[in-house]
């Protein structure tokens, strides 16, 4: 069960470093990819009840489709994507698969191995890829392997059940791990100092805060920008 009192991707003071890795064209698109996240991580967040949360996610899934034939309306998320990310050649089809990720945890009953390599396929390895299309680079399976990896440990440290935060939690190691196997490119240490983050955030007691902004991760951070490691 998703703890409905805690953020997935609460804002703190490591996203602009994250952004400041990006390369500077990708920047406002990357920022719009997380304010996406940050917003879809909000609709489950909600205490309403479950069907409510599906009207919304399927209002958001269309509402982002609609951005590859249609102006944006009056809505700032939307139309940050439409300006960053689609008139970049990032289709808003592409991007509307991150929300199939939010609805495998609204629908499914038991968070097994199978269920969370969906959520973190749709969630993460498509948020990722997408950035990784306004970076100018090939996405590639560390790539993916990073957004999945994120993916899995943020939802990790919002779940309030022992067995789904371990399962979580050990799935995530793997697909870091991999990640990790080898240097990222430079046009893609953005998304890198990202998989990073989640990786120090596992080594992390479950009931302590993840300190965001110490000295010692803001170094390891600096050092993935110069190394790709």
């Amino acid at each position: 069960m998703v703890n409905p009192e805690e953020s997935f991707a609460g804002r703190d003071p490591e996203r602009a470093i994250v952004l400041a890795y990006a390369p500077s064209a990708a920047r406002a698109g990357f920022a719009a990819l997380l304010d996406l996240d940050d917003t879809l991580a909000a609709v489950l967040r909600g205490k309403g009840e479950p069907m409510l949360a599906q009207m919304r996610l399927t209002w958001w899934h269309d509402a982002i489709s609609k951005l590859d034939s249609a102006p944006p309306p009056a809505q700032p998320v939307l139309q940050a994507l439409a300006a960053a990310c689609v008139a970049r050649g990032v289709p808003g089809g592409n991007m509307a698969g991150m929300i199939e990720g939010w609805e495998t945890l609204l629908d499914a009953p038991v968070l097994d191995d199978v269920t969370l390599s969906a959520y973190a396929e749709k969630r993460g390895a498509v948020l990722f890829d997408c950035a990784a299309r306004l970076a100018g680079a090939e996405a590639r399976a560390p790539t993916a392997a990073g957004g999945r990896g994120w993916a899995l440990a943020d939802l990790s440290r919002h779940t309030t059940d022992p067995a789904q935060r371990a399962s979580a939690a050990a799935l995530a190691r793997a697909e870091l791990d991999e990640a990790f196997a080898r240097p990222w490119p430079a046009p893609l240490r953005g998304l890198g100092a990202l998989a990073l983050r989640a990786r120090m955030d596992l080594a992390v007691p479950h009931d302590q805060p993840v300190p965001h902004g110490a000295p010692r991760r803001v170094a390891r951070l600096l050092w993935h920008r110069m190394s790709g490691r």
